[in-house]
């Protein structure tokens, strides 16, 4: 059992798929953006769901329409959808009635109170919202200096948002992030296999025994 839930992303190989489900992850997630780099073919994706059990599916979606978003995950039986930063709130509110994130990319100049704008104005359609730091290289570090926010700033949006982080730390620190700035939940990221059914997961399992209870 893990300390907090925690969501898989960009899974791109049963490697990987069966490692996190092992790991009791709450969320597996699969790119299904034909234009980015960890595209997953929507016939790879069935049959990779045919091998697990236990997390929920979630196709991730970039600047696809909503009405392609809804037919692909009516056709892939998807648990939930993840979207970009740049639908629209009328967009969102037409995926209402799926369970769906919003991947918000950080960079080390946004601004916080645009982001809470932009979180409160996509709340009522929005199930969770997962903030990526990751992606630019900003980490726990970066917030001790304030970049792109504070850590309090943080610990607000996590108070009055359902956020999923996906943020870089030392281990050591993982149990002082969670008191303090008590996300919903986690992000941790998928990658390739060094050969096909072979992939190192030493970092990954350091993380993960971290992150599990002691009973």
């Amino acid at each position: 059992m893990l300390k907090q839930p925690t969501k898989a992303s960009r899974i791109a190989n049963l490697t990987d798929a069966r490692y996190f489900a092992a790991w009791d992850v709450a969320w597996l997630g699969f790119c299904l953006d034909s234009s980015a780099a960890h595209f997953l073919r929507p016939q790879e994706l069935m049959a990779i769901r045919e091998w697990v059990t236990g997390p929920q599916i979630v196709g991730e979606f970039g600047w696809q329409a909503p009405e392609e978003i809804r037919q692909t995950a009516e056709l892939l039986r998807l648990d939930a959808v993840q979207v970009g930063p740049l639908l629209t709130a009328s967009q969102l509110v037409e995926l209402a009635d799926l369970t769906l994130f919003q991947e918000l990319v950080l960079e080390s100049h946004s601004n916080v109170d645009e982001l809470r704008a932009h979180l409160t104005a996509a709340a009522p359609a929005v199930n969770y919202f997962l903030l990526n730091f990751a992606q630019n290289h900003l980490d726990w570090d970066s917030l001790q200096r304030e970049r792109p926010f504070s850590t309090a700033e943080l610990q607000a949006l996590c108070r009055d948002f359902p956020v999923y982080l996906d943020l870089s730390l030392p281990l050591d620190q993982l149990d002082e992030l969670l008191q303090r700035i008590r996300p919903l939940g986690l992000s941790v990221q998928g990658g390739e296999e060094e050969q096909v059914g072979f992939k190192s997961f030493d970092e990954l399992d350091e993380w993960f025994e971290a992150m599990e209870v002691q009973e």
